[in-house]
């Protein structure tokens, strides 16, 4: 069992980690969703045209799409309820108790410290299709990418907030122009362009067989990983009872329909072979469906660093929330959660900032980068469903701002495929997956020896549990 740590139970101890509150309302946080996903449609989900082909590919992002769907309904419900910076960590320490909270905090947190080196590894190739600056090697692109976006998010959550919303229309806008552009040259014949390979299942249709459906489903999860961060934003929100659901749901339902026109169009007017190595698969397509370089292709290049950045800038902010929550109930080192004048974390910033440019230097693998985000981020999945699952049973009273539509049927929807998905991490990268599995058992050996001993009970998260704990007491 846990010891809680009642010595930094004052004010003094949280009048130190304190956020802005107030400074989004549900169109910035929808605005938050779809940046936090927005680069996944410029760039990663195409490398799903290699594992499974289109056929496979297409099936990975319905079941995906279905599996996230069901999953923000019942976050949602959860944000609605319990409106916390710690937000997937708040929610399984309610539901799961401490281990399954901490456990639940730390996929995520891999997810989000790992999810922005992908990206910048994106942004590379696509400064380096430019040919800006003449590089060859994209690691200072990483350093400045990591050292400006870090360096506006301690300046306050506000101006952060605004200036992400700026940069994601204007991504919003390229997806929609490259729609655009794309569609007069779409050839359906060219989503089948991949050679069957003689797999079991093979057909045009899926090269791969039906074994390239799951190897395809982590990039079907590319199309929307980290939509679920949203209500990270929950302890800066002016009405989280009322603008996280709104905000969540109308960010997931813009990502269905970008996704969905980016997967056709762009194979289908380039095709889907060349696509599947393309490191800047928008701005190629335009290229070969025109037969060399436009204007259109060109804007699309630089407005997909827009989209690139817009991601890479929106989870900086979720990494930095969930370290941050983390920290202050003390089941990661306290001083990560130290904030500034600002009200900004600074350590739980910079911290996860600088794991991140290392790993994008060393690798230089967006591929590999993405196998391990999405093994964390799948590892949450399950944890977050079952939490809602859990929490409908133990608490059917508890006060609720927003009800999921289909109730636990939803989320028991959701819980199934992210399930499957934790099993596709290991067909698609079986020494990724392996590697991160180690990490986060290495955490959770961390929690069990020394932090589960040192808990803040005065931390927000830890609040609502006790609560919990104490009404059912007083019914028993």
């Amino acid at each position: 069992m846990e010891t809680t740590d009642t010595a930094r139970n004052d004010d003094a101890y949280l009048q130190h980690r304190r956020l802005n509150r107030g400074a989004a309302g549900w169109v910035l946080l929808a605005g938050l969703g779809v940046a936090y996903v927005i680069s996944g449609d410029f760039a990663g989900w195409n490398l799903g045209l290699a594992q499974g082909g289109w056929g496979g590919l297409l099936i990975a992002f319905v079941l995906m799409g279905v599996m996230y769907t069901c999953m923000v309904f019942g976050l949602a419900e959860l944000s609605s309820t319990l409106p916390t910076a710690g937000a997937g960590y708040a929610f399984a320490r309610r539901a799961l108790g401490p281990l399954g909270g901490f456990a639940t905090g730390m996929a995520v947190l891999i997810e989000y410290a790992v999810a922005p080196a992908a990206i910048a590894t994106f942004i590379g190739g696509y400064v380096e299709a430019l040919g800006l600056f003449g590089l060859t090697n994209s690691w200072p692109v990483y350093l400045v990418t990591y050292a400006i976006f870090i360096g506006i998010h301690l300046r306050g959550v506000g101006e952060a907030l605004k200036l992400m919303f700026a940069i994601t229309a204007v991504a919003t806008a390229a997806l929609f122009a490259a729609a655009v552009g794309l569609a007069p040259k779409f050839d359906a014949a060219r989503l089948f362009d991949i050679v069957p390979d003689g797999s079991a299942g093979s057909s045009a249709f899926l090269p791969m067989g039906i074994s390239g459906i799951l190897a395809a489903l982590v990039y079907g999860i590319w199309f929307f990983l980290a939509v679920e961060g949203v209500p990270l934003a929950a302890e800066e929100t002016s009405n989280p009872k009322q603008d996280m659901p709104r905000g969540i749901i109308v960010a997931v339902l813009i990502l269905v329909v970008f996704g969905a026109l980016m997967l056709v169009l762009v194979p289908g007017a380039a095709g889907s072979l060349a696509m599947s190595t393309s490191d800047n698969p928008l701005p190629e397509a335009l290229r070969i469906a025109y037969g060399g370089n436009t204007f259109l292709a060109d804007f699309i290049n630089y407005a997909g660093l827009a989209g690139l950045v817009a991601s890479f800038f929106s989870i900086i902010y979720a990494y930095s929330r969930q370290l941050f929550a983390l920290s202050r109930a003390g089941y990661l080192p306290r001083w990560m959660s130290l904030t500034g004048k600002r009200r900004t974390p600074y350590w739980a910033l910079i911290v996860p900032g600088t794991i991140g440019f290392l790993l994008a230097a060393i690798t230089q693998d967006g591929a590999l980068l993405i196998n391990i985000a999405v093994f964390g981020a799948t590892v949450s999945y399950v944890l977050l469903n079952l939490s809602h699952i859990v929490l409908r049973r133990k608490e059917p009273l508890l006060e609720r701002g927003y009800r999921t539509p289909g109730g636990v049927v939803t989320t028991s929807i959701a819980l199934v495929l992210s399930a499957v998905a934790v099993v596709a991490t290991f067909v698609v990268d079986v020494f990724a997956a392996s590697i991160t599995a180690g990490i986060f058992a290495a955490a959770l050996l961390y929690y069990w020896f020394y932090s589960r001993h040192r808990i803040v009970a005065g931390a927000p998260e830890e609040e609502f549990a006790r609560l919990a704990r104490a009404e059912a007491e007083l019914k028993s």
